[in-house]
C-alpha cells in the first residue's frame, strides 16, 4: 500500500537534510547601513552577534559601503532588485524608495512592535508614504541646535547666549576680529547649505505652509515674501562680516574643524556633531542651547531622519522583520544612538536614560518637546524638481556670498526654479 508524504512533511525533512548530516537549514539575511561609520559599523557587528546567537538558524551578512557611495549603491541595489532584506532609508531617499515600489509596505506588522505605542509621533508620521501606509520603522532623528564655545566666549568677555537670530547676528560681528583669526559664525557653504540656511531665513518668514516650506499657507511662494528677501539679505551679511572667507566652501568637517579650534564659536549642527566635536574637545570647553528664533518667536526646521525597511522583492521578509524588532527595541535604539550621536525614537528613552535628557544632549530634548516655538516643516520631496535643488541653491549662495550674485538676484533664481 502506497503512502503519500504531504507537502509541510516534505519541507521539514528537507530541512532537517539540509546540507547534510542533519544540519539545520540557515536563512542569511542581507542588511546593508546606509549611514557609515566605523563606530557604528562595529557596534552593528556586535549586534549581529547578540541575534545570531539567539536565532541559530540565522545569519546576518551586514554590507557597508562608504558614506559618501551608500546612496548610490542602495538605489542600484533596489533597482536592480539584486539580494536584499534590510536596509537603511535616508530621508532624502524616501520619496524615491516608495514611489518606485521598492519597499514593502509594513502597516499591518508595525503595531505589533511592543514598543510602537511609544514611538514618537514625528516618527510615525515620517514612516509613512504619501498614501498614508508605514513603510519604514522609525531608526533616529537629526534635530539642529547652537553648539557654543564657552571658553572662547568668556575669554571674549562675552557672559549671555543669543535667543533670537538678531542677537545672534550681532554678537558674531561683534566678536570678530580678522586680525586675530577670530570670527564670529560657522557656515556651511556647501554640502546641502540648504539644509541650515533655510531654517534660519525661513524662520523669519509668518504663516508657512507646514506641508511645503518654500510656499505660505496662501499658496504663493515664499520668495514674493517681503520677509525672505530681508532674512536672506541678512545672512549673506553674516557671511561677509562675521565668517572666514574660506567658509563659502564648508562643509560639515570644516566645520567642526573651524569650530573645535575655536576660530569661529557658534555652530549650527545636528547632534551627531557632538561626538565628533568630543574628539577634540573636553566638556566644559563647549555647550549646546536649543537654535535661536526668528522674527516669527519661532525657529522652523525640517527633522532629518532614518528609517529601517524591508525591500519589496525579499525573499526573507519575515525574517527581516524580526530583525528590525530586534534592533527597533528602545534598549538597541539608544545603543545605535548613543555611538552614532543620533536622537532615539522612543519618548521614554529621554525620561529613562540620562544620556539623551541632560549634558550636551538636553538641547535637543528639549526641542522635541517643544512644538510650538519649534516649529517641523516639509520639504516637497515627491517634487520632480526636489532632487536638483541642492545643487542649484548651492551655486547661487556660493555666487551671492562671493558678490557675483545680488540677494534680489539670488532670490528670484529660487522663485524662478521652483514655478
Amino acid at each position: 500500500m502506497k503512502r503519500f508524504i504531504s507537502a509541510a512533511a516534505l519541507l521539514v525533512l528537507a530541512g532537517v537534510l539540509y546540507a547534510g548530516g542533519g544540519k539545520e537549514r540557515v536563512t542569511t539575511l542581507r542588511f546593508m547601513e546606509t549611514m557609515t561609520s566605523t563606530a557604528r559599523t562595529e557596534l552593528f557587528k556586535q549586534l549581529i552577534a547578540e541575534y545570531e546567537a539567539a536565532h541559530p538558524g540565522i545569519k546576518v551578512e551586514l554590507i557597508s559601503p562608504p558614506y559618501d557611495q551608500a546612496e548610490s549603491r542602495a538605489s542600484m541595489t533596489l533597482s536592480a532588485k539584486q539580494d536584499l532584506d534590510v536596509i537603511e532609508v535616508k530621508d532624502v531617499n524616501v520619496t524615491q524608495y516608495i514611489s518606485n515600489k521598492w519597499l514593502e509596505d509594513i502597516s499591518s506588522r508595525v503595531t505589533g512592535l511592543p514598543e510602537w505605542n511609544v514611538m514618537l509621533a514625528t516618527g510615525k508620521e515620517l514612516a509613512k508614504g504619501a498614501d498614508g501606509k508605514t513603510y519604514m520603522v522609525p531608526e533616529f532623528f537629526f534635530v539642529p541646535a547652537l553648539f557654543v564655545r564657552t571658553d572662547v566666549l568668556v575669554r571674549l568677555g562675552v557672559t549671555a547666549y543669543p535667543e533670537t537670530f538678531d542677537e545672534l547676528y550681532a554678537l558674531c560681528k561683534q566678536i570678530t576680529n580678522p586680525a586675530a583669526n577670530q570670527f564670529g559664525w560657522t557656515m556651511r557653504g556647501r554640502g546641502n547649505p540648504f539644509r541650515q540656511a533655510d531654517f534660519i531665513v525661513i524662520s523669519n518668514v509668518k504663516d508657512i505652509d507646514p506641508a511645503n516650506l518654500y510656499q505660505l499657507k496662501n499658496g504663493s511662494s515664499i520668495y514674493d515674501s517681503p520677509e525672505y528677501l530681508a532674512a536672506f539679505t541678512a545672512y549673506v551679511d553674516l557671511f561677509k562680516n562675521a565668517v572666514p572667507s574660506d567658509g563659502v566652501n564648508w562643509g560639515f568637517n570644516e566645520q567642526v574643524t573651524s569650530f573645535a579650534s575655536g576660530i569661529t564659536p557658534f555652530l549650527m549642527q545636528d547632534s551627531d556633531a557632538v561626538p565628533a566635536i568630543q574628539e577634540h574637545l573636553g566638556d566644559n570647553q563647549f555647550t549646546t542651547i536649543p537654535m535661536p528664533t526668528g522674527s516669527t518667536g519661532t525657529f522652523v526646521y525640517n527633522p532629518g531622519f532614518v528609517c529601517l525597511g524591508i525591500p519589496a522583492h525579499s525573499k526573507n521578509k519575515d525574517a527581516a522583520w524580526d530583525f528590525i524588532s530586534f534592533l527597533s527595541s528602545a534598549v538597541k535604539n539608544a545603543e545605535i544612538c548613543k555611538v552614532y550621536g543620533s536622537l532615539p525614537v522612543h519618548s521614554t528613552t529621554y525620561d529613562t536614560n540620562p544620556f539623551f535628557s541632560s549634558g550636551h544632549y538636553k538641547a535637543f530634548a528639549a526641542t522635541l518637546s517643544s512644538p510650538r516655538k519649534y516649529v517641523t516643516v516639509n520639504y516637497p520631496y515627491t517634487s520632480e524638481k526636489y532632487p536638483g535643488w541642492a545643487q542649484v541653491y548651492q551655486q547661487y549662495l556660493q555666487s551671492t556670498f562671493l558678490g557675483q550674485t545680488t540677494p534680489q538676484e539670488a532670490v528670484k533664481a529660487f522663485a524662478d526654479y521652483w514655478k
